[in-house]
């Protein structure tokens, strides 16, 4: 039998979703947990009956026993733990987004390529069933020539902790951007982004963005494809939307106005409404029911990212069992580093942009040495 991989959580907000799912994989085991309170950690730690407990992430790291880490925290701590965790020679898995600048992601995949450790941004937005049945259509020919593509990502992020307060919108666009570029197996090239409306004073001095909304037009590199995203945080009525919608030759599709609807295929000029399967059956057994199911289920506790986005579409443990299949067949995770850096620049730009009054900006280029 393959030894089991020892993985090590990192942040327990929303990483307490993942601690059951890597439990039960049949090819991992829950080895450490880690945060800085420490009485939520010991809670949490008592719970699951997880006995390597860490409030410094250094001393986690340094662990010779952990194989991964899977990194929850704040998104301003993302870019310096996950490349710690790399020179430390541990694999990892990061929230989105990468990071909060073109430099630290310039980091992170100098230091994925330096130290041969996987990388992968786990990105939602690309296992929800919503994507795995487009992806499906695509794969099978059903969609035809993809013509023109569109995300958006609608939020209203009052209440959240305080580092999210005036975030500028496409700084946190992955969700919207990802599923349009893994659609196409295409990067971003440059980004045209207009911002639009403004927020109140107190959330603009965080960051200095003003805007309520941003908008961008992206073309897609070595491609005809062009892309649009929008994405707004704060002070902007609508009910929580991360959409996509593709247009092809033969069918279309669009995501739903409301949640509670189904979203719609068009062949030609005719609409169907369809209802969307559930993938469960390309997972481990153990873990199929993580598709429907998770810690934060019940109404007495839940997480704002369920509270707000019903589950991230079901993606939870086809996450994980990427990133756990990518280490042990010894190939990139999907996303890897590169693609990661170039969903996530993406977005960093668009907001350049979008402060520039619409500038093209040019996205930057990261090549495997």
């Amino acid at each position: 039998m393959r030894k089991k991989l020892n993985i090590a959580i990192v942040g327990l907000g929303f990483g307490a979703e993942f601690i059951p799912i890597y439990r039960d994989h049949p090819d991992t085991e829950m080895y450490a947990i880690c945060q800085r309170n420490k009485k939520n950690l010991q809670s949490i730690g008592d719970h699951f009956d997880i006995k390597m407990r860490y409030s410094n992430f250094d001393e986690l790291i340094h662990d010779d026993n952990i194989d991964a880490v899977h990194i929850n925290s704040p998104i301003h701590l993302h870019a310096e733990q996950s490349i710690a965790a790399l020179k430390a020679g541990k694999h990892v898995a990061c929230t989105v987004p990468m990071a909060t600048s073109i430099e630290e992601c310039q980091q992170i995949v100098k230091a994925q390529q330096q130290h041969g450790k996987n990388y992968m941004m786990m990105e939602t937005a690309v296992q929800t069933r919503e994507f795995l049945y487009v992806k499906e259509l695509r794969d099978k020919g059903e969609l035809g020539r993809i013509q023109f593509l569109r995300g958006a990502h609608q939020q209203e992020m009052a209440g959240w902790p305080g580092y999210w307060e005036g975030l500028p919108p496409m700084h946190y666009a992955t969700h919207a951007v990802s599923p349009l570029l893994a659609l196409t197996d295409k990067e971003v090239e440059y980004v045209s982004c207009l911002g639009s409306g403004n927020i109140a004073d107190h959330l603009t001095a965080k960051y200095g963005s003003p805007f309520a909304v941003e908008s961008a037009l992206f073309r897609l590199r070595d491609s005809n494809l062009a892309m649009e995203v929008t994405r707004s945080l704060f002070e902007t009525s609508r009910e929580y939307v991360e959409s996509f919608d593709v247009y092809a030759d033969k069918k279309s599709f669009e995501w739903q106005q409301l949640e509670a609807e189904d979203p719609v295929v068009f062949t030609g000029e005719k609409p169907k409404r369809v209802n969307i399967p559930d993938y469960a059956h390309f997972l481990p057994e153990p873990i199929q029911r993580y598709t429907t199911e998770g810690v934060y289920d019940s109404e007495e506790n839940q997480h704002l990212s369920f509270t707000q986005g019903s589950g991230h579409g079901g993606s939870h443990p086809h996450l994980v069992h990427e990133f756990i299949s990518s280490i042990l067949e010894e190939r990139d995770a999907f996303p890897n580093a590169l693609t990661s850096a170039n969903w996530t620049c993406a977005g960093l730009c668009a907001h350049e942009s979008a402060m520039k009054n619409g500038e093209i900006v040019k996205i930057p280029i990261f090549k495997s040495q």
